[in-house]
């Protein structure tokens, strides 16, 4: 992959990074975040050291995923996130649909082919010098699924072997344009605006699934959506409720 390539694909005035291999693009753009003056994508060709969340690992294999990370300022302080992870699934699934690629969504940061894990989005924050906050995006997306991966993984993981054909500077700067505009509207209008947009989306919806922190079942109910504050509305026995992100999974229970 190649950075001016990418660069000359893309639309918006993000500047462009390739490394060939690092351990987590998105620990880089923390490091540097303090110095950044202007919004930086940062792709590595190989990531060795790929994080999820609750600690989780991204395991991917040199050609056979996009791991990236974008840094993006906002103004104010993390109250502004809020439903974010979700504004940014809703932007990639957006810019995948444009590529002939449908996906489906699952509350709160992961992209699902035909109900498996395709991508999956981390958001980490960094105080900027002049009291804003630095937003680091890191996505990993799986496009060729090396034999075993699923194995290793202990669930189930989707590909898109057609993407995997197109030219990864334009699917880069393709993903980097959705991004972008995505982050744009997020900072004119919060979540509000992608709340429909997600729920149009929404894998599991109408699905009776349990909400799990650190492997104990918090609740159980039919999965109705997300509000306009980006909580999973949760149809259990005793009523709607919502649930709040934060080191939760998501589980369609059999």
């Amino acid at each position: 992959m190649n950075a001016q390539s990418i660069a000359q694909h893309s639309t918006c005035a993000v500047a462009v990074e390739v490394v060939a291999e690092t351990g987590s693009t998105s620990a880089d753009l923390l490091a540097r975040a303090p110095h950044l003056a202007h919004p930086l994508l940062l792709v590595a060709e190989n990531q060795t050291a790929g994080r999820g969340r609750a600690g989780r690992n991204w395991l991917s294999s040199p050609g056979n995923s996009l791991t990236f990370s974008l840094a993006w300022r906002f103004s104010g302080g993390p109250q502004r996130l809020v439903g974010l992870p979700l504004a940014i699934g809703v932007a990639l699934a957006e810019t995948l649909a444009r590529l002939g690629v449908q996906v489906q969504l699952k509350w709160p940061n992961d992209l699902l082919k035909d109900g498996h894990k395709l991508a999956g989005i981390l958001i980490e924050t960094q105080t900027a010098p002049d009291g804003g906050l630095w937003t680091v995006i890191g996505i990993g997306m799986n496009l060729v699924l090396p034999d075993g991966l699923e194995a290793q993984l202990g669930r189930s993981v989707a590909a898109i072997p057609w993407l995997a054909q197109m030219d990864r500077d334009q699917l880069m700067a393709a993903l980097l344009d959705g991004l972008a505009g995505g982050l744009r509207e997020f900072e004119q209008a919060g979540f509000a605006a992608f709340a429909a947009r997600w729920n149009l989306r929404h894998g599991w919806q109408g699905q009776v699934v349990t909400i799990l922190d650190r492997g104990e079942v918090l609740h159980e109910g039919v999965a109705a959506g997300v509000d306009d504050a980006g909580r999973l509305l949760l149809d259990t026995a005793t009523g709607r409720m919502a649930i709040v992100a934060g080191d939760v999974s998501l589980r369609v229970k059999v």
